[in-house]
């Protein structure tokens, strides 16, 4: 199952939550792929990646032509696979226009890979541009991290529509696995009024757990380590277990 992790708004906690939650799932002993599409390569730098060993990239494999299979790389936890991100993908946006179908170039270049692995994570840049539109149509489910907060939370309805028009425009049936409350802080007094709202709106498709601000959770990443080698008795290594917990069962039903 491939799954895009995307947002319109940054900061809201979608690589802390596409690294972890695909550690949290290889824990459980399956196999998982995280493709970094982002330039900052936020994903492969919060695995430990140093920032001058990142070639060969996601860019290589969209733009250059590199086999996927010749970019994946082991990561230090154990059944997590990694396709890393570059700088490079800046220029995607302008050279995904020379492919014939400059859409569906991801999924063209994952095909041969993606069934050696129970679940591959695609972790988007902040946009519905065209990597995340990439990602989208490539994709069999989305996740969309919001943090409730006002700006995060408007267009959410609009975004989950363009999302799987653009999917049914090229072919794909994506759907919406759910949106995930991240950075849920309750000192914040509109926070509990925000998160009512956003479940009165939306129902079931917001996942019941909630990951909540946890100081060791942003201090992981400059570790280069997941939460879970981290500090495994953090709060938030036990919100993305739990959460791992319901992705699956979310995704069975989905089947």
């Amino acid at each position: 199952m491939i799954t895009a992790l995307i947002s319109r708004k940054g900061g809201v906690g979608k690589t802390t939550t596409a690294v972890n939650l695909a550690a949290a799932l290889a824990a459980q002993g399956l196999r998982v792929l995280l493709v970094d599409l982002d330039s900052q390569a936020s994903a492969s730098l919060s695995l430990g990646v140093d920032r001058a060993r990142l070639a060969p990239s996601s860019a290589d494999v969209l733009l250059a032509g590199l086999p996927a299979a010749q970019a994946v790389r082991r990561t230090s936890v154990a059944g997590l696979d990694l396709i890393t991100a570059s700088v490079d993908l800046i220029r995607a946006e302008a050279e995904l226009g020379v492919f014939r179908a400059k859409e569906t170039r991801l999924k063209a270049v994952l095909d041969p890979i993606v069934r050696d692995y129970d679940y591959v994570f695609l972790d988007c840049p902040s946009s519905l541009s065209l990597l995340p539109v990439n990602a989208v149509v490539a994709a069999d489910a989305f996740v969309v991290p919001v943090a409730p907060q006002f700006l995060a939370v408007t267009g959410l309805c609009n975004l989950i529509a363009a999302a799987e028009r653009t999917a049914w425009d090229h072919g794909s049936r994506v759907r919406p696995l759910g949106l995930l409350l991240t950075l849920v802080d309750y000192r914040i007094k509109s926070t509990r009024l925000t998160v009512d709202e956003l479940r009165s709106e939306h129902g079931s498709l917001v996942f019941a757990i909630e990951i909540r601000v946890n100081t060791r959770l942003a201090e992981a990443p400059a570790a280069g380590q997941t939460i879970f080698q981290y500090d495994r008795k953090a709060k938030g290594a036990m919100a993305y277990q739990l959460l791992a917990g319901e992705f699956v069962m979310r995704a069975k039903r989905s089947d």
